[in-house]
């Protein structure tokens, strides 16, 4: 198929120019050349394709028939490899990044707005999942990146570390009195507790490294979003699982205070997510770049 795709690039440059000699020069060819590769190709196709004129060669009608497939298909193709080379320069194409609500707000933004700025013809389509939502995502081919709470154990899918983060709990006003020394998760787990949804994956890293302790949770209040805790555990409603990272606003304010524990919870990690064996393009690439050049 490659060897007769050279030769209908030659039937197609011919039939351009109604001219043998006016095609070679077009295609850098010597004139036998590209008789030769017309011969061939009528050859193959067991039919004449051009008959000569006064003026130089003319499409048959088997030959016209057969242009009107081939002009449409060889100029796919030539848009098909410009649209690639601007991939790769970044002057055009689009990059799908799947990512959780509370990373796109409090983590994203500044990179994604770097990025637009450097590669304003890249198309930025940004999607929010939960994390095994977005995994899935990833291994179907709908999005090019994520952006993930780990861990996340999935042998088809490439982990990259970029931020490491500390889960706490914090409380408004009401309780805060109650906190003066480190607490024991067995006592904190007595309190009214607010969590976000058990599908998080934030949620079942903090339930599971609870649970080794022999200490089960029973939230009061289960979530959707990272910022309903934070407003939540400010309205008093009990003592919510945050990121700090995530919460800096509202413990710099003194609008919350972290509730001070014997035994902290062990750090875990923000991570970029691949398809394993594939690689990345241009555009993902950059941007990556972007975010480990900036933390």
């Amino acid at each position: 198929m490659i060897a007769k795709l050279d030769l209908y690039r030659v039937f197609v440059e011919v039939a351009k120019q109604q001219s043998f000699s006016s095609a070679a020069k077009g295609l850098f060819m010597t004139q036998p050349a590209v008789s030769q590769s017309i011969r061939q190709l009528e050859k193959e196709l067991d039919m004449r394709l051009f008959t000569r004129t006064s003026k130089g060669v003319a499409l048959t009608n088997e030959g016209q028939q057969l242009h009107e497939y081939i002009r449409t298909a060889i100029n796919l193709i030539d848009v098909g490899e410009k649209k690639l080379i601007e991939s790769k320069q970044l002057l055009s194409g689009e990059l799908k990044i799947g990512v959780g609500d509370t990373i796109s707000r409090y983590f994203l933004l500044p990179y994604l707005e770097k990025f637009n700025n450097l590669s304003p013809n890249i198309k930025l389509r940004i999607i929010n999942r939960t994390t095994v939502e977005l995994c899935n995502m990833l291994k179907s081919g709908e999005i090019d990146i994520a952006i993930c709470n780990l861990p996340i154990k999935d042998s088809a899918i490439e982990i990259r570390k970029c931020l490491e983060v500390q889960d706490i709990f914090v409380s408004g006003e009401r309780y805060k009195r109650e906190f003066i020394g480190p607490i024991a998760l067995a006592e904190l787990v007595k309190y009214p507790l607010i969590f976000l949804d058990a599908k998080s994956n934030t949620r079942r890293y903090v339930e599971k490294y609870i649970l080794t302790k022999g200490i089960k949770i029973t939230p009061e209040i289960e979530l959707g979003s990272h910022d309903l805790l934070l407003e939540f555990a400010k309205a008093n409603l009990g003592i919510a699982c945050v990121i700090r990272e995530f919460s800096l606003d509202y413990l710099e304010t003194e609008k919350l205070f972290e509730v001070p524990l014997e035994e902290k919870i062990p750090k875990r990690s923000i991570g970029f997510c691949f398809l394993k064996g594939v690689s990345l393009s241009p555009a993902s690439s950059n941007f990556v770049k972007i975010v480990e050049d900036n933390l």
